[in-house]
């Protein structure tokens, strides 16, 4: 559900990145807090992994689509709702500046869609109240589904409105809204699974991690995680490095929707303004556009329908272990900056 700068304007661009900005800092407002040292290992290692879990589109079945984990609300549980986001932000900024996935100018509107949804609507309202302490199997399993499932329908349903709010009379109202609602909510389907099981594996692994009642709070907070830790990163690059090649070739939600409206894939880009200025600086940033070599890229044909599957793909791979690095390392920086500033 990355949006590209085509689908919105300028002003609702902007619009987005304050909010999401005024989001981001409160969020690291609030976790200077309670930050501590082993906190940030976690934050970086969850970081990269959903970095690469977002490489990895799954099939929608008798639909034509397909549809990745958005992983705010694994990272919400884990983390707390404000550690949560900024590690969000961080895999979109990474995202967008160095693999050309998202536009700069919607990076705004991505941060709030896949960033605040989950990590406080869908966290507060609906995760907490239902898993509680974390101490039954069976209440993560349903607070998981449900907060996955309301949190994409509001996100789906924000890219609707900042696409109509942007003038983009392509895709009406209604027709936009009705396939993008019900292709999101298979999608969250599937997501609330995947979360529900990773959710349940820590429990069984580390549940002190998921046992906390503040959650103003890092819940991994002065706990030991070094296990945790180790499969994180070990899962990270295998993800990135190898399972990424299954991936599905299917448009996702977002592109599947925009081709039944107006026939093709994507808009066309806008040729005046600050999109094209900003195109032209993630062009120069992006050294692994769409997840490969930037001369793989440029020689990949433009006619081909069907991509090979599996993709093996020595830049994926690549993409996937660096994405993951970056992600960890921008993460420890903003950690231990954010720790650094808590002392003064």
């Amino acid at each position: 559900m990355h949006m590209a700068d085509a689908l919105i304007s300028p002003a609702v661009g902007a619009t987005m990145w304050a909010g999401s900005l005024a989001v981001l800092g409160y969020s690291s407002r609030k976790i200077r807090e309670t930050i501590d040292n082993k906190t940030i290992p976690l934050m970086g290692v969850m970081g990269a992994f959903i970095f690469a879990a977002q490489m990895i589109n799954f099939t929608i079945p008798g639909t034509g689509s397909s549809g990745h984990l958005g992983g705010g609300m694994i990272l919400a549980a884990l983390l707390g709702p404000y550690a949560a986001f900024v590690v969000v932000a961080s895999v979109l900024t990474v995202q967008a500046l160095f693999f050309a996935d998202g536009g700069l100018l919607a990076l705004g509107c991505n941060v709030w869609n896949l960033g605040l949804y989950p990590c406080f609507i869908g966290y507060y309202l609906i995760y907490k109240p239902i898993a509680g302490d974390g101490g039954n199997y069976r209440r993560i399993f349903i607070a998981s589904l449900l907060s996955v499932i309301v949190a994409l329908q509001f996100g789906a349903f924000s890219v609707v409105l900042e696409t109509i709010l942007s003038g983009k009379s392509e895709l009406p109202f209604h027709t936009f809204v009705l396939l993008m609602q019900p292709i999101h909510l298979a999608i969250g389907l599937v997501e609330g699974i995947v979360t529900a099981g990773i959710l349940s594996y820590v429990k069984n692994a580390r549940p002190e991690i998921l046992d906390t009642g503040a959650v103003s709070r890092p819940p991994a907070a002065g706990l030991p995680c070094k296990n945790i830790l180790i499969v994180f990163v070990v899962l990270a690059v295998l993800t990135g490095g190898v399972l990424s090649w299954f991936a599905s070739t299917s448009p996702d939600g977002l592109e599947w929707s925009i081709e039944k409206v107006t026939g093709k894939g994507e808009l066309a880009e806008q040729e005046k303004g600050i999109a094209p200025v900003l195109k032209e600086i993630q062009e120069k940033t992006a050294f692994l556009p769409d997840y490969n070599f930037k001369q793989a890229h440029k020689e990949k044909p433009e006619t081909e329908k069907v991509p090979a599957w599996p993709g093996i793909d020595t830049g994926t791979s690549v993409s996937g272990v660096v994405g993951g690095g970056i992600v960890l390392g921008i993460v420890f920086l903003i950690g231990y900056g954010i720790r650094i500033f808590k002392r003064q």
